[in-house]
Formats: C-alpha cells, structure tokens, sequence
C-alpha cells in the first residue's frame, strides 16, 4: 500500500475546503441549517458544478468522476471540516452506490447521470434505528428481519395495478424530507416467504408523507417518513439481492463517515489549540499549562491515530477488506473525546450558543446515535474476525 496522495486527490482537498471555506463559514452553516431544506441548495450546486462532488465515485460512463471510495472519503472528511450540511452523505455514499450496484441498465441511465450531476438528490430509507444493522456494521442479519419481520412495522410492499404500492412509516431518513428519490426497503411476500428488497420512491409520488424532525445535530437534517399506498418501483429485478448490496455497501458508507468524523475532529481541535494559545490565565496563555498541552496531546494522537485508520479503510474497500466498522467506532470516539476536551478548554465561551464548538459536539453525540455505539461497532468487528474465538483455543 503506498499511503502518498496523488497529485489529483491532493487537489480535490484544497480546491474543496477553499469552496467552503468562502461558501460556509460559521454564519452560512447556521442560516443554511435552519432552512426548510437543511442545507444551501447553492452551495449543493457550486459542489456538484464545480468540483463534481456528487458523481466523485460514478463511473464516467454515468456522467461521473471515475474516482475510487477513498477520492469520496477525502471529500467527506472536508464536508466534515467545515460541518457543511448538504446532500452528500444521503445522496453518493448511501443512495447512488446501491443504484450503481442492483439497477437495471435503464434505471442507471435515468437516475445516475443526475445524480452526477447534482441535480437530482436521493435518500435511503430503512426501518427506525436499523440503519447500521441493514449495513451490517454492528450485526449480521442474513434474512432482513431489522425491517420489520414482515410483522406490524416498517414498510410493506404489494403488488398492484401491474406495478407496487408501499404501506408504512420509516423514521430517522437522512436528507429524507428534500430528497427528490427515495430507496426504500420494504418486506414483499407476507410473513412466510418475505423478502426485503429496495424500491424507488419520488419525491412527489401520490400517497407520500415527509416531515423534518427536530435533530439533536442540525447540520444532519432527518425526517420521517408516511407512505400510504404509494406507487414504487422495484430496484433492479425480481432476483437481486438487496441485503447483501447493503452488506457490502457497510464498508464504504463506514470509511466516509470515519474520515468526515476525523475531519470534524481534527477542526476542533485546531481551534481549541488556537484559544488556549490566545487565552490568558495567570498571566500567561492557557496553553502553557502543562494539563492542558497534556490533555491536546491525548485528542492529538486519538485524531491521528482515526485519521490513518480511515484512510486504510477507504483504501482497503477496493481490496475487500472489511476494516469500516473499526475505522468508525475509532473517528467516533475521536470526534467526541475532541468535542469533549473543546468544550472544557473554551471554558464559558464553549457554552454558549454563539461559539460553533457546540455544533461539533452536537455531530459527535448525533454521529453515535446514528451510526453507533462506539462498542458495538467494536463487537461486532471482533465477531466477524474471531477475534475471541481465537483468543479462547
């Protein structure tokens, strides 16, 4: 493995965080949160025009980039910078990979080069919490049974009028309430045979209901989800297998959040290194103090230490290598212990609701709920490796 950028991703860095470091700056962000989207639809179009950044992973044959899943990676860890609210994360990393993956020829053609584009924004839609378990990143679940079961609950799918209707309610969908598609998994076949396969939804579609919820982290808008006997389509044909595409799409959604997770990391941290060496105490800056150098070395190494296991990991999915969740569960904790320590080095300041170091403690603790606990990820990937079984022989 040579861990040297090339000359092309050195640049997708800089030109993107001088773009939002012009376009999204501490007020943007806020004003752009607060907008019935969640995100600046300009700032969306100035990623997707100028830099691409929607179609960083689609093969140039869809209208994209041709880029690898660690091009995607490094873009996410600037978007994680920066805390900027936007698409990406709902749109390239979990929604156009599956369509990439299990559409037929002419679904690709219709949806891929839009999305490219940036003119066309999707969601992935999974029953409640189960997003990481549909990604098989803190369990396996062979038979899709985090959708419900084919019980009361999640999402039912039926055959009508030659095509499907959707039944049911999924909570927690990331971008869900200004994507124009929706992929969603829903159970088909009744309890006794039930598939969980994934279907395309409009954003307009007749009988469709989506209402933003209020986040603990307002820079990652969620909504809920209402379909009543509304008219979908089926993600690729009768045959695919929708679980193991979300299985191997674990990976890839794990080392770009890992690297966006590091990238938020690594700004509080600079930041709080930047106020204690202004801020004096006794005469002298904070930073001085030997505890406090001690404590910003501690979140120095973590962040560090998150930052090389998210690049290995980004690298190591072109290899096959099944590494994401660990990544992960370490930029998690990094994030938090430096969110953390941000807060206590800002003293009254970090407090307030006019310094930003709220916001990133915010996406620290919203990130675990989401896509966490930091130990079950860790569990789950010493489960997949043996690790115990080895360790009791």
């Amino acid at each position: 493995m040579d861990a040297r950028f090339t000359p092309e991703q050195d640049e997708i860095r800089r030109a993107l965080r001088e773009l939002l470091h012009k376009r999204c700056g501490p007020e943007e962000l806020r004003a752009a949160a607060g907008t019935p989207a969640g995100h600046d639809p300009a700032l969306w179009t100035a990623l997707a025009q100028q830099l691409g950044l929607p179609g960083l992973a689609l093969p140039e044959r869809h209208g994209g980039v041709g880029c690898s899943v660690t091009e995607l990676a490094l873009a996410c860890e600037e978007t994680g910078r920066a805390l900027a609210p936007s698409p990406l994360l709902a749109t390239a990393v979990l929604a156009a990979p599956l369509l990439l993956a299990l559409g037929t020829d002419a679904q690709r053609a219709a949806l891929l080069p839009r999305i490219a584009s940036g003119t066309l924004t999707a969601a992935l839609a999974v029953p409640g919490p189960a997003l990481v378990t549909a990604l098989a990143l803190t369990g396996h679940d062979p038979h899709g049974e985090w959708a419900g079961g084919g019980r009361a609950g999640g999402v039912q799918a039926r055959r009508a009028d030659g095509g499907w209707r959707l039944y049911g309610q999924v909570e927690q969908v990331l971008d869900g309430h200004s994507a124009r598609l929706l992929v969603v998994a829903a159970h088909t076949g009744g309890f006794a045979r039930s598939r969980v396969p994934l279907f395309l939804v409009r954003g307009e579609a007749a009988g469709l209901t989506r209402v933003r919820q209020t986040a603990l982290d307002a820079t990652r808008p969620q909504a809920r989800l209402q379909l009543r006997d509304t008219p979908a389509e089926l993600l690729g044909g009768e045959d695919t297998d929708a679980l193991t595409a979300l299985a191997r799409l674990g990976d890839t959604a794990a080392a770009c959040l890992a690297a966006e997770a590091v990238g938020a990391a690594g700004r509080v941290l600079e930041r709080t290194v930047e106020y204690v060496g202004q801020r004096e105490q006794f005469g002298r800056p904070v930073g001085s103090f030997q505890a406090v150098k001690h404590r910003l070395a501690d979140v120095y190494v973590q962040v560090q230490a998150a930052r090389s296991a998210a690049y290995y990991a980004a690298w190591a999915v072109a290899q096959g290598e099944r590494v994401g969740g660990l990544a992960l569960a370490q930029a998690l904790q990094a994030l938090r212990s430096a969110a953390a320590e941000g807060i206590q080095l800002h003293g009254g300041i970090g407090f307030t609701w006019e310094h930003e170091a709220h916001l990133y403690f915010k996406r620290a603790a919203g990130d675990e709920l989401l896509f966490g606990p930091v130990h079950r990820l860790r569990a789950h990937a010493a489960d997949v490796a043996h690790v115990f079984e080895e360790a009791g022989r």
